[in-house]
Order: C-alpha cells, then structure tokens, then sequence
C-alpha cells in the first residue's frame, strides 16, 4: 500500500445563523454550527495498516475503523481491501451514502439508482447492521455507469445508488467514508478501534 499519512478532521458545518439580517452587521457573534463543541478525529496511518494487513490476512473485506457524531449526522471510516477475483452482487443503501478514495490496485466498478428485481436485505445481517444500514440486493442495474477504478481515484456513490465491481484484475484496496444522516449505524471510537485490533479474529464478526 502506498505509503500516506491520512488526517481526518471533522468539525461539522460552520454556519453562522441567519435568523436577523442585523446579526450579519455586528461584531462578536457567538458561531452555532450543526456540531456543538466537537473535536476533530485523528485516525493514523499505522492504524489504517493494521486493519488493512487484518482484512488481507483474514480476507476480511471491509472493516469499520471510526463511526462519529458529528451533531446534525455521523461519518465512518472504513478499510477496504478486494483481492484478485472478488466481485460481487449488486447492493443499494437506503441511508448511508458512500465516499471510495482508492489507496492501490483498481477494479471495475458498476454505479447507477436503476434497479432491476431488488429484493430487501435480511436486517439481522452483522454486515447491515454495523457497516451499511438498511439495504437492498439486485439482480442488475439498467443504464448502469461503468467506471475504471485505480489509486487516487475518488467516487461518490449516494444512498439509492446500486453499486458492485464486476472485475478486480489483481486486488484493490480503498478507503470508505460513510455519511450517515439518519444515524443508523452504531459509534465506534478510538478506543474502541484499539480494543478491536487487540482481539483475535473471529470469522464473520470481524467487521467492527
């Protein structure tokens, strides 16, 4: 994996309010952001490293490494590592929208809202219920856009839109942000990461 230092900082939305035309015109206003009083979160490249040797030792595929409340929504942190061959079905979240920053390698990955034959995904799933939230399988989609992955790429793929890669030429290995507005998925933090990592693993409850 290339070699990075990652800082994530999230400190909310900064907006002032906007109430009275007046409070634009004076001096020493107190700030009301969406996240009240709320520290950034740090999460270091040697932390990254480690879920990513854990998931390819293990062939975990994603693993949460943060989950934080940001006030008006939470974000995750999420390592992903795909090895060669590993494509999968199509899956739709209905709440959580998703950020992919590829770290190396590349696969090709399918986007689009257009589902064809969904069908609601079992809610006692680990995987639902610690990483994605509520979602859905497919069989395909229709209008599909098809988009050639590899590092330093970045993709957008918000809640309703199917995705799945339909081919990982050798592996790829990627950061998931996760917006969680409707706050479906559970907090994990720092320390609670560093508890995670300590324990031995155990198969299909690995993820968070």
């Amino acid at each position: 994996m290339q070699n990075i230092g990652i800082i994530i900082a999230f400190v909310g939305l900064s907006a002032v309010s906007a109430a009275s035309p007046l409070l634009a015109q004076t001096t020493g206003q107190t700030p009301h952001p969406t996240c009240d009083h709320c520290q950034a979160t740090y999460v270091p490249k040697s932390e990254l490293d480690a879920y990513f040797d854990r998931g390819k030792l293990n062939s975990v595929i994603d693993q949460q490494v943060r989950h934080v409340d940001l006030g008006a929504m939470r974000v995750g942190i999420a390592m992903v590592y795909r090895p060669k061959g590993d494509t999968h079905h199509v899956v739709e979240h209905e709440k959580v929208s998703e950020v992919y920053y590829v770290l190396d390698g590349g696969g090709t990955l399918q986007t689009g809202p257009s589902l064809v034959k969904p069908v609601a995904r079992r809610t006692d799933q680990v995987e639902d219920a610690q990483l994605i939230g509520p979602s859905f399988d497919a069989e395909s989609i229709d209008n599909e856009m098809t988009t050639e992955l590899k590092a330093g790429d970045v993709v957008i793929i918000p809640a309703g839109t199917g995705h799945l890669f339909t081919k990982v030429p050798d592996h790829i290995t990627y950061i998931v942000v996760r917006l969680d507005p409707g706050k479906v998925l559970p907090l994990k933090s720092a320390e609670q990461s560093k508890a995670h990592l300590a324990k031995p693993y155990k198969k299909g409850q690995d993820m968070y």
